[in-house]
């Protein structure tokens, strides 16, 4: 936060320490009692998965309003106002629905998920809002798929038919070359599932805050998907190489590219906006102070 700046201010982070170690613990002993659960009787495994269900959605939403409403700029809180219902609705009963349906509702509950978490948002007392369509997930999602189709095609046009006739009317030779060729097309099929990653991220930021506004003002980003990929791939294979020792490295690589390619559009000047708010800033922290006591760190 103390890192990230707009218009030549910076952002700043309030979080209680010891409120961010009380989510942790709460979600290691939560995890570990599901995984303890069934070797104690299958049904206390049961349980324990339904009682997880059952808080998930709350204690996304604790942890959302936690984040936001320890995060300033220019001395003006931001803050959450999405009810507890909605989260339930978005966070449960929607991922339900999408497993039921095979995923094909998949699209359509991440729509409603960023579409929660931006409407329900505020900066001091003006509210943001989202205006991405279901529609606009399902296209980014079929990019996705497509690209990943496509990668397979590639890659069986490469290693199948060689691999066929070889196996067919190769001899013992063959087979060691074939051997190979597998291994690398699995290879392949890795670096595919991890380029597809970054791609996914940078259509997702563009089309969620492309879509975002903060009041009148708006917001772009321009994310390009083949640099997001490079940085994506090459930060994987330096932090292979230094074994582990480049992730911070690779956290600031990213994070910089993704926050530099965002741009904030204002209606009005950006002073006139920030004094507007400022006196009705408290307004989002009212009755909540006793609210947030823990931090998922989601």
């Amino acid at each position: 936060y103390d890192h990230t700046s707009g218009a030549g201010s910076h952002f700043s982070y309030h979080g209680n320490p010891s409120a961010i170690l009380k989510g942790r613990i709460i979600a290691v002993v939560m995890i570990a009692l599901y995984q303890l659960g069934p070797r104690i009787a299958p049904w206390v495994g049961a349980v324990m998965l339904l009682m997880l269900a059952a808080a998930w959605p709350w204690l996304v939403w604790k942890s959302l309003q936690f984040k936001l409403y320890n995060s300033s700029y220019r001395g003006i809180r931001f803050g959450l106002r999405g009810s507890l219902e909605t989260a339930y609705f978005v966070y449960l009963v929607l991922p339900v629905l999408t497993v039921l349906s095979l995923c094909l509702l998949a699209p359509f509950t991440h729509q409603r998920i960023k579409r929660f978490q931006h409407n329900a948002g505020r900066f001091g007392a003006t509210a943001f809002s989202f205006h991405a369509t279901v529609g606009s997930f399902y296209r980014m999602y079929l990019i996705v798929l497509a690209s990943a189709i496509g990668g397979f095609i590639v890659i069986g046009l490469v290693f199948g038919p060689g691999s066929a006739l070889g196996l067919q009317f190769g001899g013992p030779q063959w087979h060691h070359f074939w051997s190979v060729g597998l291994i690398f097309s699995v290879f392949l099929t890795y670096v595919l599932f991890a380029a597809l990653y970054p791609i996914f991220l940078a259509l997702l930021q563009n089309l969620v805050w492309c879509n975002t506004r903060l009041g009148a003002h708006q917001f772009k980003s321009e994310i390009k998907w083949r640099r997001m990929t490079w940085i994506w791939l090459s930060n994987l294979v330096l932090i292979a190489v230094t074994l582990g020792f480049f992730m911070p490295f690779a956290t600031i690589r990213s994070m910089r590219y993704r926050i530099e390619s965002m741009t904030l559009l204002p209606a009005s000047d950006l002073s006139e906006f920030i004094a507007a708010g400022e006196s009705a800033g408290s307004v989002v922290g009212e009755g909540m102070t006793d609210l947030l006591n823990f931090d998922l760190s989601l």
